[in-house]
């Protein structure tokens, strides 16, 4: 027990620390930088600058879109309260069809 105290403390911390910074939710003036954001996305596309892109840049964009795919499909299991479908009343006929 004092091991494991001895030895999560410290990780624990650290994950807090990043935690409070990655984890809140955006500020107004963040906000405010999203369609100069989207402006910028769109300007890459279309000059081919994306193109210029290092092997480290282009895998680090792969992560956090697939951190925004994640955090999407997350979120839709916790709006229907399960992995697999949506429970619409009436729309499933269970009964055994001869």
């Amino acid at each position: 027990s004092v091991n494991s105290n001895a030895f999560a403390k410290p990780r624990l911390s650290t994950i807090w620390k990043y935690a409070k910074v990655e984890l809140r939710p955006p500020t107004l003036g963040e906000l405010s930088e999203v369609p100069l954001a989207i402006q910028k996305l769109k300007l890459s596309a279309q000059t081919g600058k994306w193109k210029q892109l290092t092997v480290k840049e282009a895998f680090l964009n792969t992560i956090v879109g697939a951190e925004i795919v994640f955090w999407f499909y997350a979120g839709e299991c916790i709006g229907k309260g399960g992995i697999v479908s949506y429970d619409i009343p009436g729309a499933v006929n269970w009964d055994i069809h001869f």
